[in-house]
C-alpha cells in the first residue's frame, strides 16, 4: 500500500516532514559540524563528505535512527542501505550557493533507485540560503554531466551546474526548515541554494539512501547498513561498526552503545 508520504512526494517530486527528529538531536548534529570545524580547518563546512563520515560513531548513530529509517523504509523497502552522507554547512556571511542541477547526475548509482533526506539542524531559510526547488522537473530526464557548464570560482559547493538558459524560476519553491525537520526530494528535481550572508548559520546533512539491491558503482566507497540485509546479488561495500573513542570522536547521546567491549 502506497503510503500518504510516498503519494506526496510521487505527485511533487519532494516532500516535508516537520520534526521528524527531536531539537537535541539536531542540536547534536549543528555540533559536529562545528566540532569537525575545529579538527579540518583547511576544508570549508560546506564540503565535509562521505569519506570524514563513513567510520564516525555519531554519523552511524544519525543515519541509522529508527525516525529516520521508517521514513526512507516507506520509499526503499525494508533492506537499506546509505551510502553517502555530505554537510552542506553554510557559514554565516559566506556561505556558498549551490548552482541548479539533478543530484542523480553525480551519482555512480545502478540503478537510481535512491531516497535523499536532507536534515535541518538550523533553521533554513530564504535569508540564510535555504534549498530551492523547482516542482515539476522530476518529471524531467536526468541530465549527463557533459550537459551541464563548469563554474570553477571557487564561490560553489558544486563546480558543475545546469546552465541558466534552462532554467525557468518563476515556479520556485523556498524551502524554508526548522531544526529536526526534513525534507525529502527526488533525484531528478532540478534545485539549489543561494549563498549565506546572513549573520546565522545554515547547517543541513544530506543522506541518500538505497535499497541494497541497488549498486554503488565506485570502488573503495562503504555504504551503512541501516536496515535489513545486504543483497546477494551485488558486491557493494559496507562499513563496519565503529568503536566509539573519546580521544578522537565527538561525545555524544547514546555513545555507550558505541563503546568496545
Amino acid at each position: 500500500m502506497t503510503s500518504e508520504l510516498k503519494q506526496a512526494y510521487d505527485e511533487k517530486g519532494y516532500v516535508v516532514v516537520r520534526g521528524a527528529v527531536d531539537a537535541e538531536l539536531a542540536r547534536e548534529t549543528a555540533a559536529h559540524v562545528h566540532w569537525l570545524a575545529e579538527r579540518h580547518p583547511d576544508i570549508r563546512p560546506e564540503k565535509f563528505g562521505h569519506n570524514m563520515l563513513v567510520a564516525d560513531p555519531f554519523m552511524h548513530r544519525l543515519v541509522g535512527d529508527e525516525r529516520l529509517v521508517d521514513i526512507v523504509e516507506q520509499f526503499l523497502g525494508p533492506n537499506i542501505a546509505m551510502w553517502a552522507a555530505h554537510y552542506i554547512a553554510k557559514p554565516p556571511m559566506h556561505g556558498q550557493r549551490v548552482l541548479w542541477h539533478q543530484d542523480g547526475s553525480y551519482w555512480p548509482l545502478e540503478p537510481m533507485e535512491v531516497t535523499t533526506i536532507w536534515l535541518a539542524a538550523t533553521e533554513s531559510t530564504r535569508e540564510n540560503g535555504c534549498m530551492r526547488l523547482l516542482p515539476g522537473t522530476q518529471n524531467n530526464r536526468l541530465l549527463s554531466r557533459r550537459e551541464m557548464i563548469d563554474v570553477k570560482d571557487g564561490k560553489n559547493v558544486l563546480e558543475s551546474g545546469i546552465h541558466p538558459s534552462q532554467i525557468d524560476d518563476s515556479h520556485v519553491i523556498d524551502l524554508e526548515l526548522e531544526p529536526g525537520d526534513v525534507s525529502v526530494h527526488n533525484p531528478r528535481i532540478i534545485h539549489s541554494s543561494e549563498a549565506n550572508t546572513s549573520d546565522k548559520w545554515r547547517i543541513g546533512l544530506t543522506l541518500r539512501y538505497i535499497p541494497t539491491s541497488t549498486r554503488v558503482m565506485r570502488d573503495n566507497h562503504p555504504s551503512i547498513l541501516v536496515r535489513g540485509h545486504p543483497d546477494a546479488g551485488n558486491s557493494n561495500e559496507y562499513a563496519e561498526r565503529p568503536i566509539y573513542d573519546p580521544g578522537i570522536h565527538m561525545p555524544f547521546y547514546g555513545m555507550e552503545a558505541w563503546l568496545g567491549d
